[in-house]
């Protein structure tokens, strides 16, 4: 168990070397590590208390953050925030112990200690019971979930592609002050149709019937019920007095935060599905599009209108707000109907598969706990 060090940082013949050096800050999600912001040279590290790790090193740090941790692919030294663990590789696999970070972490969360800050020595660490079966099965398991592990960024790196292909898609597939998107299918050549959102939706507000009840006999939305475009079903207002007919949403009207704080004025959520009777609730406008209603949903997530949104919100009280009548007068580019369904369907796929990644990665993290708890001692 190796600490670390940082050579002087007024000596620039430490500094701009080719000996990564890092700092617990870097130590985030990733499992091996690949290059440091910071390298040191070869008298940089003479010249300090640092020690140059072999590949294999479980870096871990021991402040700033006790327990993360993350497997060294190419030799490396650290700064003083660290207590990195270098397996004897006839004895301990290196990735069976990445393996028990959980373990790591909660031993020298509870052993750390200090006045500025919670630190663990390398002392302390070297104390910590670690049960270990033979190195073959140390490898079997280390390989099981190397292979889990794999898996899971494999899913993570292809959401994040696909939310990135989607924000420049919003970007680009909307028409801009010319009135022509940047990008758009094969056939349709048309200018947009400049229009105002209350000639091409109705705009309603909700019903104010309190709706802070556990339970109730009448589901009603709150706020809190939109979350990342979709309606949050755990967190609706429920209420026992009736409510006026009028305020019960359908399929593919939009809710629309028009009551709340700057940074969420306009967020905004379609329903998609509805599992029970729902009712309109206070501080979201109800948008029931005359158009196809996935074009509109997506047309307002677009950076256009949410900074529309954000410029034209009421500033003067604690919260923001977007009255009725200034969201109808919100301008709308719209093409013809047929380009209206095949950009909804486009970003209504797009939406599929991001959220079939997500399962799967929360699929396989929960049978990653699952292993971690029935697998290990």
């Amino acid at each position: 168990i190796v600490g670390g060090g940082t050579p002087s940082t007024k000596n620039p013949e430490y500094w701009d070397g080719d000996i990564n050096w890092y700092s617990p800050a870097e130590i985030g999600n990733q499992i091996y590590t690949e290059k440091s912001e910071r390298q040191i040279t070869e008298l940089g590290l003479k010249k300090s208390s640092a020690k140059l790790l072999p590949v294999g090193t479980v870096l871990f740090t021991s402040r700033a953050g006790i327990g993360k941790t993350a497997i060294l692919n190419k030799e490396a030294c650290t700064n003083q925030g660290f207590q990195s663990i270098i397996p004897r590789s006839k004895m301990l696999n290196s990735y069976f112990l990445f393996s028990r970070t959980n373990s790591l972490k909660q031993y020298g969360e509870t052993m750390g200690s200090g006045s500025t800050f919670v630190e663990v020595s390398g002392k302390q660490m070297s104390k910590m019971p670690l049960f270990i079966p033979n190195i073959n099965e140390q490898s079997k398991i280390a390989k099981l979930f190397q292979s889990l592990d794999r898996t899971i960024t494999l899913h993570e790196e292809k959401q994040r592609q696909l939310e990135r292909l989607k924000k420049a898609l919003l970007q680009k597939m909307f028409a801009d002050k010319t009135g022509y998107p940047a990008l758009r299918f094969k056939g349709f050549t048309e200018k947009w149709e400049q229009r105002k959102l209350g000639e091409i939706a109705d705009v309603s507000s909700g019903t104010s019937i309190d709706s802070r009840a556990t339970h109730g006999r009448n589901r009603v939305t709150r706020i809190e019920t939109i979350a990342n475009g979709e309606i949050d079903y755990k967190h609706i207002g429920w209420t026992n007095e009736n409510i006026d007919p009028r305020y019960n949403l359908k399929i593919n009207d939009i809710l629309y935060s028009n009551i709340n704080s700057i940074d969420h004025i306009g967020k905004n959520a379609i329903i998609k599905t509805l599992p029970f009777p729902l009712y309109h609730g206070m501080n979201l406008l109800r948008i029931v599009p005359r158009i196809n209603s996935l074009f509109m949903f997506y047309s307002l997530n677009t950076i256009e209108h949410r900074i529309w949104a954000k410029s034209h919100a009421n500033k003067a009280v604690s919260q923001a707000s977007i009255n009725q009548s200034t969201l109808n007068n919100q301008p709308f580019k719209v093409p013809k109907l047929e380009e209206q369904e095949k950009i909804g369907q486009l970003f209504q796929s797009l939406d599929r598969t991001i959220t079939l990644h997500d399962q799967k990665i929360q699929y396989l993290k929960q049978l990653k706990r699952g292993l971690l708890q029935k697998m290990f001692i």
